[in-house]
This record gives C-alpha cells, structure tokens and sequence, in this order.
C-alpha cells in the first residue's frame, strides 16, 4: 500500500476524554440536531453526530434515520447526486421514480416489501428499492456522551412503519450509535410484524462510496467470495480486475451500471467483511455484519463521467432484481405475525496502514 503523505490528528482514548479539561461534553463530540431550512429538503430533521474521533456524519431523520454525508479527518466517504436531500413524500414510491429522491449518502436502507427492481403484484405496483428512504422517522430517543459520568456512549432510536389500513403493518426500531474518540457507526435494526398475516421481510443496505475515498486506479473494493454478474456481467468476468476503481468511461453515461452479488464466507466468529480502500490517501471504511443476518453482498458500481462516478457495498437478505425474482430463488424472507428480527451492520472509516493492509488482504 503507498505511503499516505497526508497528515491527520491522532484519536484520543478514553483516558484523554476523562480528563479534558472542558466543562461541555459537545466540546468532545456528540449529537446536535436541526433543520434543513433551503431547497428541496427545506424543514427536514437531521442529526449531525461528531464521534470525537475524526468521525463526522449526517442522519437524516426524516428519510427513514439513513445517512447522508460522511467525513473522516474533513475527507468526505460518500457520494452526493444532484438531487441533495429531498423531503420524504409517497409520489416516488412507483415504478424507477425513487430515483428522483436518491441522495447518495453513506446509506440509504432498501426496502422492507422490496429491495431491487419494480414490480406489480395483485394489481399493485412496488417500486424500485420499496419504500423506507422516503418514510419519516418518529424519534424515541437521543443520548449524548458525558464521559466525566462515564458515558461515551451516543444514539439515536426512532421508529419507521411501513403501515396501511388492512395491512401490511410492518414496524422498524433503528437505533444508530457510535462511541465517543471511535470511528465506527453500528446500526441496529429490529423489525416486527404488527399485523395478523405473514409479511414480506426483504432489506439492503445501499452503503455508497465516492470521492475522494472512491477515486480513478487509487481505490480498491474488498472482500471474498465467489461473484456472479446481474448487471453488465462483462466487468465481473475472469480475468477482469473489477475491483480496482477505473478512469471515468463515456460509455458509461446515464443508467448503464455493473451489479453483481458476492456470496462472502463469514469468518469464525460468523462475520462478513467487506470494504473500500483508498491506497494512496491512506484511509479507507469496513463493513461488517453477520451473514445470519444478511445472506449476501452486492458491489455496485457506475463509472459514468460529470461527476457520475459512484458505487456501493450492499449487504442484503434479499436480491436487487425485485421480489418475485427473490422467490423465485427462494430468497424471500417472511416475518409471522407478531415476530420481531434484528439486523446488525457496523461502518467504521479507518486511516491505519495495519488495519487497511488487513481490508486489502481480503482480496489474495
């Protein structure tokens, strides 16, 4: 791995935090909440949350408690498309029109009735990636670190349904949390099934990369595993290195994107990791999660010019290629009525060489 030539502060530990002479804990780091107040996402609750720890991002609570922007050291980890953030509303719930309210972001979480392509079932139609990006939250609760009391820890809990009249009822607890002098967001996500019928349980996590994390033949996607195409399968083939970032590629202009699934082995402890990692910056982020939990990973990627350069670490328990196609394969997950199902994932942006060289061992 190059040598980063960059020179960022070192974390403080729990000790330095301690004993700080401060008399404000938001001086260390925490969570402050406010509005957007310009533009299309005019009067959207948001919750910047400073880690203390060189970790800085955006939880944009009325889009269903997903993340927008993301920075490490001032560095930003994600994506922005030119829509921004917009305010949540059901007119883009049909067909590809999500499309029009996708931000970008560190995640935008998909699903919980569908996770991949449009679809109409029994007259009624299911748009790209369901519904949930465009749900405001209900906050239940916020906790902010005070570590003169011992409390390092930070979070958010709200709740997102996905409800109608007749069903479906399907209830989501997210609580996003991360630790004071840390660099790791864990998202916690409990669903329960509040009607009286069996529901669908399909849901991704669209973790998006962008510059200057994700940046031309500097960047290099990581994990095991053996991967099958669904989407512009020719980039996945033997023989292609696919997980090297290229130059931007004019034929890669509007909605032409290569997809494809990673069937990742979990380590002994049951984990799935994966990441991204910028060899000449020195920094880079992993994902982990249990594969009980998300049977799967998508790579996503869209090398399109102008700024359309993009791509994502999925981990999903369901398909990107919409639902009948996930039973299809005997993919689709049901809930009971009643039966509540958590689902854990852990982002942590990373700058040191031992832990990058161990992402980048992924790939032997």
């Amino acid at each position: 791995m190059a040598e980063n030539k960059s020179r960022t502060p070192h974390s403080m530990s729990t000790t330095d935090f301690q004993t700080a002479p401060i008399i404000n804990p938001a001086q260390l780091g925490g969570i402050e909440t406010s509005v957007l107040d310009n533009g299309p996402g005019r009067g959207v609750r948001i919750a910047w949350v400073n880690t203390g720890g060189g970790l800085r991002y955006k939880v944009v609570i009325d889009r269903g408690l997903d993340i927008a922007d993301a920075e490490f050291f001032g560095q930003s980890l994600t994506w922005h498309s030119l829509t921004g953030v917009t305010a949540p509303t059901a007119a883009y719930d049909q067909r590809d029109d999500w499309l029009w309210s996708f931000y970008g972001g560190l995640l935008v979480s998909c699903g919980p009735l569908n996770t991949g392509a449009p679809f109409e079932e029994n007259g009624k139609p299911f748009g790209l990636h369901g519904t949930h990006s465009n749900s405001a939250a209900i906050v239940e609760s916020m906790v902010n670190p005070d570590p003169l009391r011992g409390q390092f820890e930070m979070s958010i809990t709200a709740l997102v349904r996905t409800a109608r009249v007749f069903g479906p009822n399907v209830e989501l607890r997210r609580t996003i949390s991360s630790r004071l002098g840390e660099t790791a967001i864990h998202i916690a996500d409990e669903f329960t099934n509040r009607d009286y019928r069996p529901v669908p349980l399909a849901w991704l996590l669209h973790i998006n990369f962008g510059y200057p994390l994700l940046e031309p033949q500097s960047s290099v996607y990581c994990y095991r595993g053996a991967v099958t195409g669904v989407e512009g399968a020719e980039r996945f083939a033997a023989g292609v290195d696919f997980k090297t970032a290229p130059p931007p590629m004019d034929l890669r202009r509007g909605g032409c994107q290569f997809c494809a699934y990673v069937d990742a082995p979990a380590d002994a402890q049951g984990k799935v990791l994966s990441g991204l990692v910028n060899r000449a910056r020195g920094f880079g982020v992993k994902i982990e999660h249990a594969r009980q939990d998300y049977q799967r990973l998508a790579n996503w990627q869209h090398w399109g010019p102008h700024g359309q350069y993009m791509g994502a670490l999925e981990p999903t328990n369901a398909g990107v290629e919409g639902r009948p196609k996930d039973e299809q394969r005997g993919w689709l997950q049901r809930l009971e009525p009643g039966e509540s199902r958590t689902l854990r994932c852990t982002i942590t942006a990373m700058n040191d060489p031992g832990e990058l060289q161990s992402l980048l061992n992924l790939n032997d």
